[in-house]
Parts: structure tokens; C-alpha cells; sequence
């Protein structure tokens, strides 16, 4: 091995050594710091990325000091949970006593290594993600450097909802790898609210695994707010793993100022199981954003429904892959796609590919994609009634991503996307 492997693989064994992980985890970590030299980057179609800040070693030691914020934190939660990571330390966790009564747990995820190691062992990287699929889930698993672990148990319904903050530090040279863990066990119910953010300038890598479990009869809402900063390239990978009639509800905010590429997966493993992903995106300035959006329908009964709608500016570029894949046995399973991008600019880049992959009979499958401008009519249409030619195009665009925002449970959240996209636009014009 070289000098540059044998200071790879000594960072990662001090970094183990500081969070004092089990054996297991480490030897996870060694393997698939070997794969991650070894394996090809993972294909999204008609997105080139191979040259992106990616794979940076930067692991730091996992006391990376906290940073000031431009902007207050809330830290109110009603009935639920709450935990705030700055780079790679915990700033805030807080749990309703009810759900601690409960047995709900949500924790930093080395806390969970060492206080759950058997539900974080069973779970981790075994059902929804796999480390030897490419180079960048191998990546992840050798250099994971924070995270949460969140387990609701068996017919636990949580009412408020789980909140997880987290903030790239791009203060310092420390890449961004975090993990979150899921685990919704059988008939459990509740709401989890993500959101990313970046402060700092510094170009770092920022590599971001989301695994949730849902158990069967499970229920979740996911709903994300992604804010990472201009510097930063990103690898998104938001995996579900369903069986017998678990549901997840994916609704997702992508407004980063960086180049993106991300894999957003559900797998229909049990019978009637369904998931159903809403994504709203916006492009601008010279950056580059790749969506990958799959659902394999593999239980009978299943439905997956994926709905994406983007808007691209300036000279940037907008990709959205809708993959739905009914399995061979998957009998009356339901696959349902719509892809749409609206272009505000002749210099932008948008690609909207529908692909269904049918292996069985007895299904529904169809798709819809579109890649267009403001309709003309429409602006005529407010303009005549007063409304200046910029106003009245960002209402169009508003009346766009409306159907996707409206998907979003909670309201404060529909809000912070319409005030997030109403930034971008005014900033753009």
C-alpha cells in the first residue's frame, strides 16, 4: 500500500479510536476505504461529475469546534424531538419525556455504537444502502464522521414531529459525511423534518447518506429543506427500504447553491407497500444538479409515485432521471412518474428522462416529462391586469412548484421553501 492508503487508514483508525466504535465498524471502515479506491463512480445518466471535489480524505478527528450561525436556530418542538449537529458535533438534542416514556430513541450516532450497537449493526448499510454498490457509498462508510440514529418502536405514534438540523462547517477543512439512520418498527407512526445547511467558504466535500427502515405497517412523512452552500459539492443519497404495507411520503426541497449529484431510492420490498416522492428543485448560476429518482416496485400491491418539478436560471444545468422498475412477480403494482422543467433562461441546461422497466403483467405503470418556458399566455394574461413582467413571472413559477410544495405536512416548512425559492428568483432577476 502506499504512503498516502497508510495515512488514510491511520486517520480513519484514530478517528475510530476517539469515538471508541466497536471492531466491527472499524473493519467495516478499512474495507471499504479499499473499495472506494477500487470502485467506479455511480452512473447518472447525462451527468458528468467525475472531476467534482467528491472523495476528500479529510476526516478530522470529530471535535471539530462548533461555529457562530448567521441566523438563529429554533429549538422549539412540540410533542417531538429535536437534535442540531454543527459539522461534526451534537449543539442541541432535546426529546418530549413522553416519547422517552415511549422507548422513541434519537441520538448522536456514535452514541448509538456504543448504547445500541445491535439495532445500529442490524440496520446499518444492510437493507437500503450497501457499501460495495460504488465508490462513493464505499467512500461514505470508511470516512462517516457524524450523524443520528433515530428507532421508533412498535406501534409508537409519534405526534409532533422529529427534527434533525444539521450545518456543514465549511470554516474549517473537514469533509461533511453524515449518516442518518431510520428505523420505523411495525405499525409505527410519525413525521421527521431534515434540513441542510452550510456556513463557511471553504471547498469541501459533502457526502450525505439518509437510510430509512420502515418495518411493516410503518408510516412516515420525510419532508427535507436541502441549503448547502456554493462551494460545496454534494452527494445525496436518500435510500428507503418498505415492507408489507409501509409507507413513506418523500417530500424534498432541493435548493443548494453547489453542484448535486443525488440518488433518491425507495424499494417496494413487502406487499402493498407504497412510496410516494415530491421533489421541488431550483438551478442558477453556473451550477450543476443531477436528480436520480427510483422506485423498484418488488411486493405485490405496491405503489410508487414520483413527481418532480425544477426550475433552471442563468447558465446552469437541471437533470432529473424518474426510474420506476416493477420487479418480476410484483403483480397489479402500481408505478407512476411525472418529471417537469421550467427553463428562465436560453443559456440553462434541462433534461427530464422517464424510464419505466416492466418485468411483469397485470400493472398500471405510465410517465409524463416535460422540459419548457414561461407560458407566454399566462404572463400576458397577469401583466394585463397590472402586475409588473417580473412579478408576474414569479407567481407563474410559484403556481409551478406549488404542487409539490403543498405535498410538504408541515406548514412552517411550506413556508421556508416558498420564502427559499421567492430568495432565488429575486436574487436571479
Amino acid at each position: 500500500m502506499s504512503n498516502e492508503g497508510l495515512n488514510k487508514k491511520e486517520a480513519i483508525q484514530l478517528f475510530s479510536s476517539i469515538k471508541e466504535e466497536p471492531n466491527w465498524f472499524l473493519e467495516n471502515r478499512i474495507a471499504a476505504l479499499n473499495l472506494a479506491e477500487a470502485l467506479p463512480l455511480p452512473l447518472i445518466e447525462r451527468v458528468k461529475f467525475n472531476r467534482w471535489n467528491l472523495k476528500s480524505f479529510a476526516i478530522g478527528e470529530g471535535d471539530s469546534l462548533t461555529t457562530d450561525l448567521e441566523h438563529d436556530i429554533d429549538s422549539s418542538q412540540e410533542g417531538g424531538a429535536k437534535i442540531v449537529q454543527i459539522g461534526a458535533v451534537t449543539y442541541w438534542e432535546e426529546m418530549a419525556q413522553e416519547l422517552i416514556d415511549q422507548g422513541v430513541i434519537v441520538t448522536d450516532f456514535f452514541s448509538a455504537l456504543q448504547d445500541y450497537p445491535d439495532l445500529v449493526k442490524d440496520h446499518f448499510m444492510t437493507k437500503a444502502v450497501h457499501m460495495e454498490e460504488d465508490a462513493l457509498t464505499a467512500y461514505h462508510a470508511a470516512m462517516l464522521n457524524s450523524g443520528i440514529f433515530i428507532y421508533i418502536p412498535k406501534n409508537v405514534v409519534v405526534k409532533g414531529p422529529i427534527e434533525a438540523h444539521f450545518v456543514q462547517n465549511a470554516r474549517i477543512d473537514e469533509a461533511f459525511v453524515k449518516h442518518v439512520l431510520i428505523v420505523a418498527d411495525v405499525n409505527s407512526s410519525f413525521t421527521y423534518v431534515e434540513r441542510f445547511e452550510t456556513v463557511g467558504q471553504k471547498e469541501n466535500t459533502a457526502n450525505i447518506m439518509v437510510e430509512v427502515i420502515a418495518k411493516e405497517g410503518a408510516k412516515i412523512h420525510y419532508s427535507a429543506v436541502d441549503t448547502l452552500g456554493k462551494n460545496t459539492d454534494t452527494y445525496m443519497n436518500r435510500r428507503g427500504y418498505l415492507e408489507k404495507d409501509a409507507s413513506i411520503d418523500w417530500a424534498m426541497g432541493i435548493m443548494n447553491d453547489g453542484n448535486l449529484v443525488a440518488d433518491f431510492d425507495s424499494e417496494l420490498i413487502g406487499n402493498g407497500s407504497q412510496s410516494k416522492v415530491a421533489i421541488v428543485a431550483i438551478s442558477s448560476g453556473n451550477q450543476v444538479q443531477g436528480i436520480d429518482t427510483r422506485v423498484t416496485n418488488t411486493g405485490r400491491n405496491s405503489v410508487g409515485h414520483i413527481l418532480q418539478h425544477g426550475v433552471i436560471m442563468d447558465r446552469s444545468t437541471l437533470t432529473f432521471n424518474g426510474i420506476g422498475h416493477i420487479l418480476k412477480g410484483a403483480k397489479n403494482a402500481d408505478a407512476q412518474q411525472e418529471s417537469r422543467v421550467l427553463m428562465l433562461s436560453d443559456s440553462a441546461r434541462g433534461d427530464a428522462n422517464p424510464i419505466l422497466l416492466i418485468d411483469e403483467n397485470e400493472v398500471t405503470a405510465g410517465h409524463a416529462a416535460s422540459v419548457g418556458q414561461v407560458d407566454e399566455e399566462q404572463l400576458f394574461y397577469l401583466t394585463s391586469r397590472g402586475i409588473s413582467q417580473a412579478e408576474a413571472k414569479r407567481l407563474v413559477i410559484r403556481g409551478f412548484l406549488g404542487a409539490v410544495i403543498t405535498a410538504i405536512p408541515i406548514k412552517s416548512i411550506q413556508e421556508e421553501l416558498v420564502q427559499m425559492i421567492e430568495h432565488k428568483l429575486v436574487k436571479s432577476t
